[in-house]
């Protein structure tokens, strides 16, 4: 399941009944906030993820399966999004353990949510892009950050503000130096932090916030203040629910 971003009131509804109901909790422990597992069972057995390797996680799930438990594996923000989660249920696809995968709530539309922005404005971007810069994980040659920035769409930039003068070197190859961009660190804990700035400006002012990991790197002109009101909501655009006026 996802966590969430942070905020331990942004779990869903379900995610946190299971997580309350379980009686193996495995959680990413350098991630997800531990108030999120804090109403768990009393004799709840609690591993992090953090320390474990694949073969530890999927040991803990087998025993417990086979011990008839409840297990509940935590993830934050979303584990569809860099949650190695696939591998996770290749493996208990194997063993035939079943299970389900219930969402959370990422880390970029968090983010969207502390900057009160939009990412698919009229006339400015109906597209997202989620992506981020090769690392120790590379990244396929087809999506390298300078290819993707000619679309000059909205852009998530994840696991990647450790390398902000790179990101903006690449990005600057297709966005204008002008480009408003956005850096949110630990985006809805009680410490989140946000930087503002743009292209040309930005590398220099998440180097004097001392930001370097956790951190959503936001940009593209959805972050301005010019863009054209949607049909949704005009008088005159008749649709299903609504006929129009003139």
């Amino acid at each position: 399941m996802g966590a969430g971003p942070g905020d331990p009131e942004l779990i869903t509804v379900k995610g946190q009944r299971i997580v309350n109901e379980a009686d193996i909790i495995i959680y990413a422990g350098s991630l997800v906030n531990k108030a999120i597992i804090g109403g768990h069972k009393p004799d709840a057995e609690i591993f992090n993820s953090a320390s474990m390797t694949l073969d530890d996680v999927i040991e803990v799930i087998k025993r417990g399966t086979a011990e008839g438990k409840k297990i509940a594996r935590v993830h934050t923000g979303d584990p569809s999004i860099y949650g190695a989660i696939r591998e996770q249920m290749d493996r208990l696809d194997e063993l035939g353990i079943p299970f389900d995968v219930i969402p959370g709530v990422s880390s970029f539309v968090a983010s969207a949510a502390a900057l009160k922005k939009e990412f698919t404005l009229p006339d400015v971007s109906q597209t997202v892009i989620l992506t981020r810069l090769e690392g120790r994980t590379p990244v396929p040659e087809k999506e390298k950050l300078e290819d993707l920035a000619s679309h000059q769409a909205s852009m998530c930039i994840f696991l990647s503000v450790q390398m902000i003068d790179d990101v903006v070197s690449r990005l600057m190859k297709h966005y204008p130096p002008t480009t408003p961009i956005a850096i949110i660190q630990r985006a809805t804990w009680e410490d989140q932090k946000i930087v503002m700035g743009t292209l040309e400006t930005i590398a220099q002012k998440v180097k004097d916030e001392g930001i370097t990991k956790t951190a959503q790197i936001l940009v593209g002109d959805f972050l301005g203040d010019e863009y054209s009101l949607s049909k949704l909501y005009d008088p005159s655009f008749t649709h299903e629910y609504r006929q129009g006026v003139e």
